[in-house]
């Protein structure tokens, strides 16, 4: 399985080397990111793309001043859905029955449901289910850039406040997720790259019920 030997390649990547990615690299990881499964179909995050050396300079200090995110040839970066509304779900589901070409009304009756459920929470609990599936499709952009030969960092430490207002993602109605730096490893300098993959045994990762 092709697949299992790009996640064996792939590590946390702690020292990129500046070299750029193919447009055409980017474009299928995107794409399989954008291909990501997400509850109900909502596809509740975005991810914007950044390539200006100048942002990616303001970005690395509120990212703990981590040098991948100025590095790296491409920062992708997640961002969800602040809040489940009745106008994002509508317009989700108009595009649904549109493009599928079956009547207008077909799916009402459960889009009324996921309104009325997420309307029964609060902001910060849809923001954390909106945030959730971006992860999804942050876990297939890594798979897809291993398949590529790209390699990643996954950064979760950051200042998500900071980066929001960096971003103007408030305005937007959006907040940060996760950032995913892509390039290519700096072999001769990442005290990382010839450890060993370490993993918890898969007896106590995996059990099954029978």
């Amino acid at each position: 399985m092709e697949l299992l030997h790009a996640l064996n390649w792939r590590y946390a990547t702690k020292q990129m080397n500046g070299q750029p990615v193919t447009q055409d690299k980017i474009e299928k990881i995107l794409e399989a990111a954008h291909l990501a499964p997400s509850s109900s179909g909502l596809q509740p995050f975005e991810i914007i793309v950044v390539t200006s050396p100048k942002l990616k300079e303001k970005i690395k200090p509120i990212a703990m001043d981590q040098s991948q995110i100025t590095d790296c040839s491409h920062l992708l970066i997640f961002v969800a859905w602040d809040n489940y509304t009745e106008a994002r779900i509508n317009e989700v589901f108009t595009r649904t029955v549109t493009e599928r070409k079956v009547p207008i009304d077909s799916m009402d009756e459960y889009k009324h449901r996921l309104i009325t459920r997420f309307q029964s929470h609060t902001h910060e609990q849809n923001f954390n289910h909106a945030a959730n599936q971006a992860f999804i499709s942050f876990g297939i952009a890594i798979a897809a850039a291993a398949e590529l030969k790209v390699d990643s960092t996954p950064v979760g430490g950051f200042d998500n406040a900071k980066l929001d207002v960096l971003l103007n993602l408030k305005e937007k109605g959006l907040r940060s997720v996760v950032l995913l730096p892509l390039g290519y490893r700096d072999a001769e300098n990442d005290w990382l790259v010839n450890l060993k993959k370490v993993r918890t045994p898969k007896d106590r990762f995996i059990t099954e019920i029978k």
